[in-house]
């Protein structure tokens, strides 16, 4: 679906694809401009009280409402305007007072359609800048002050201001969520300069890479001694020494040497269990984990560089439209004191200039809000993936862990059983039944010698 658009005068700028969020911020640029999304000069309603009546001007004179809702009046032929509404009585011309002009009033230099936005006394308008400050983009109106500003901007990214606005609902108000809690810069611990926080996620991230890294490093030093000791154990097996031992204790310590070999098999069948179902899955997911880090460090990183420039757009035109208008003021002081075709000329110049300039402002502050929509939904997507891959990591981590201690018990079970043959046998080691058929095997004769008799 292609994004909505809102028509402006002669430009069409659309709306952000962030509908909810970029769309309301594009909103407040057009309420600072003093202007409506989709109005046109001219269609506005009676004011209250007028419904019923048909308001009948004299031919060339046209109905506006300011942005502060009071009527207006403009000459579409000389371009003159009043706040009273001219008679249209034929021979009486409209009411002459300080509030007519003979030049067409502009909004920050800024025509729509070709009329007159507003009346001279509401020309007056403020715009953000990042230091906090406003600065007025056409002529104010003697004691007429500045509104509170409702944003500021902090590193190109710009917040509600907590003086003005209401807090913000949180995304996910019932967990601490990654994607509320890391949306300001935050200083670094030496006090030099500023980490955004999802660099604070990041290292975090980066923390458990490492972590499992070493993890992984200590089930390999694991297996290298479980290959060794069934190495030497099956070594051991093979000795010869005690092998002479002969009777129940004999069979005993034959089987000692068996079991040795029965467990240096268990040895190693559990170091190649820990190599295929721990460390290689660990190993594995580290890798992945690690591409995925660096594919959502890269685009945050893009997106937040694309913003910062969007933000020195803004400020260029904003500062071009405030030359544009000074030059405009200023021509416009040169004709009251003096009128002359080329004074004329060069006032027309400066007002397609200022026109120009407030074109530009427009684009600039409606692409800056595009790429921090973009910014901001790519930033709640991928802290919340994140959060899952963090989650999957402990689990992961979690489970293989359960695998090695459950392999490690099996290895105890299978390590039990090559000792229980050897206890049997020990607890039938009888030395009287070994020497009975010792003797009967060995026996040479059973005459015992007696004294030589005379």
């Amino acid at each position: 679906m292609r994004p909505s658009t809102e028509q402006f005068g002669n430009y069409t700028a659309p709306s952000p694809p962030w509908q909810g969020w970029g769309a309301a911020r594009s909103r407040g640029v057009l309420r600072r401009w003093g202007l409506k999304q989709n109005a046109k000069p001219g269609m506005v309603p009676p004011p209250p009280g007028e419904e019923s009546q048909i308001v009948i001007l004299p031919p060339g004179w046209q109905s506006y409402l300011s942005p502060q809702g009071r009527r207006y009046y403009v000459n579409t032929t000389t371009n003159e305007t009043t706040w009273e509404r001219p008679s249209s009585s034929p021979g009486i011309p409209a009411s002459p007072g300080p509030h007519r002009s003979s030049l067409p009033p502009t909004v920050n230099g800024y025509h729509v359609a070709g009329t007159p936005a507003h009346p001279p006394e509401t020309a007056h308008m403020s715009v953000r800048k990042s230091t906090g400050d406003s600065q007025n983009l056409g002529s104010s109106s003697p004691g007429k002050k500045q509104s509170k500003e409702n944003t500021i901007t902090i590193n190109c990214v710009t917040f509600p201001h907590p003086d003005t606005m209401p807090e913000q609902q949180l995304l996910k108000p019932t967990e601490w969520s990654y994607c509320d809690y890391f949306w300001a810069d935050k200083k670094d611990p030496q006090g030099n300069g500023t980490v955004a926080g999802f660099e604070l996620l990041l290292q975090k991230q980066l923390k458990g890479k490492q972590m499992q890294k070493e993890m992984s490093e200590f089930i390999r030093e694991r297996i290298k001694i479980e290959e060794e000791y069934a190495k030497n154990l099956a070594k051991l097996s093979q000795n010869s020494l005690a092998a002479q031992e002969e009777g129940s204790l004999g069979e005993a310590w034959a089987q000692v040497k068996k079991s040795l070999a029965d467990e240096a098999e268990v040895h190693l069948k559990f170091s190649a269990k820990l190599h295929s179902e721990v460390e290689k899955p660990l190993m594995n997911f580290r890798e992945n984990f690690k591409k995925d880090m660096k594919k959502c460090d890269h685009h945050i990183a893009d997106l937040r560089k694309q913003l910062a420039s969007r933000y020195a757009a803004v400020e260029k035109a904003r500062k071009a439209l405030t030359e544009r208008q000074r030059d405009l003021e200023m021509k416009t002081q040169q004709l009251e004191i003096k009128l002359s075709n080329k004074t004329e000329e060069d006032i027309k110049k400066a007002r397609r200039k200022s026109t120009q300039a407030g074109d530009d402002l427009m684009r600039c502050v409606d692409l800056y809000n595009q790429a921090q929509s973009k910014w901001f939904e790519e930033m709640v997507t991928t802290t919340l993936e994140l959060e899952r891959l963090e989650v999957e990591r402990v689990e992961m981590i979690r489970q293989h862990l359960c695998q090695y201690t459950q392999l490690r018990h099996e290895t105890d079970m299978f390590n039990q059983s090559t000792v229980e043959p050897v206890d049997q046998l020990l607890r039938k080691v009888d030395p009287a039944k070994d020497r009975e058929l010792w003797v009967r095997e060995h026996k040479t004769g059973n005459i015992r010698p007696v004294d030589m008799e005379i």
